[in-house]
């Protein structure tokens, strides 16, 4: 069982993991890219295929988002109307510091 019974992981709903899969899908289509290039396309930019610098730096932030994704997930509570902090002793018409007359 979890931790706390009343939360639980957003899991692949997670942007994070959105943004990592793109990023890994058009990194190794940069890369696919890149080792098919043509030697006139490569001296166009110096001699450096920008496809295969581009791409590995893609695939390395979507492992990092990913990683990041993994250690940090984002807790959703179980019933959204029910707020954690609000302490259910106190009275919901926002007055705390009013004095309660006494029996």
């Amino acid at each position: 069982m979890a931790e706390n019974e009343g939360t639980r992981s957003a899991g692949l709903f997670d942007i994070r993991f959105i943004i990592a899969a793109l990023m890994g899908l058009y990194g190794v289509i940069l890369v696919l890219t890149g080792l098919f290039t043509s030697d006139p396309q490569v001296e166009k930019s110096g001699d450096l295929n920008i496809n295969i610098v581009a791409g590995t730096g893609m695939i390395v932030m979507a492992a990092a988002f990913g990683i990041w994704g993994r250690l940090r997930p984002i807790v959703v509570p179980q019933d959204p109307d029910k707020d954690p902090d609000k302490d259910p002793d106190k009275d919901s018409a926002g007055d705390e510091g009013a004095e309660r007359p006494s029996h």
